[in-house]
């Protein structure tokens, strides 16, 4: 499932805090988005009806909980962007994490570990 960059805002908010209301996603997103909280309800019931958010009412109120976790929607983005920029191919990709971007010693050191630790 591919979200978009308004609805990765909102997911991180509901990851970051559930089950949560939109208002309290309205609280955690607005000085940086600016939007109202209409703007919210709709994408949170566009996140509902894609099946990123699972909706029920407590009180009156709809209270939003994550369906789809970060691990699958980081993913599903990374799938995209492979498919996208390097043709699936994850070699030349990794070449460009390690050459171009200039990673940092301790970010080589984790990128070691984990090579390792996928070899065992």
């Amino acid at each position: 499932m591919q979200l978009s960059e308004a609805e990765w805002k909102v997911m991180n908010r509901v990851w970051e805090e559930h089950p949560t209301s939109a208002r309290a996603v309205l609280d955690g997103v607005e000085d940086e988005t600016g939007w109202a909280y209409t703007t919210v309800k709709t994408m949170l019931t566009r996140l509902v009806e894609k099946g990123a958010l699972v909706e029920r009412k407590e009180g009156g109120r709809s209270l939003y909980e994550p369906k789809l976790t970060r691990v699958m929607a980081r993913t599903a983005a990374l799938r995209a962007l492979l498919d996208r920029a390097f043709g699936g191919a994850l070699g030349p990709m990794m070449s460009h994490l390690v050459e171009d971007e200039k990673l940092s010693a301790r970010e080589r050191k984790e990128l070691r570990r984990l090579i390792e630790e996928q070899r065992k």
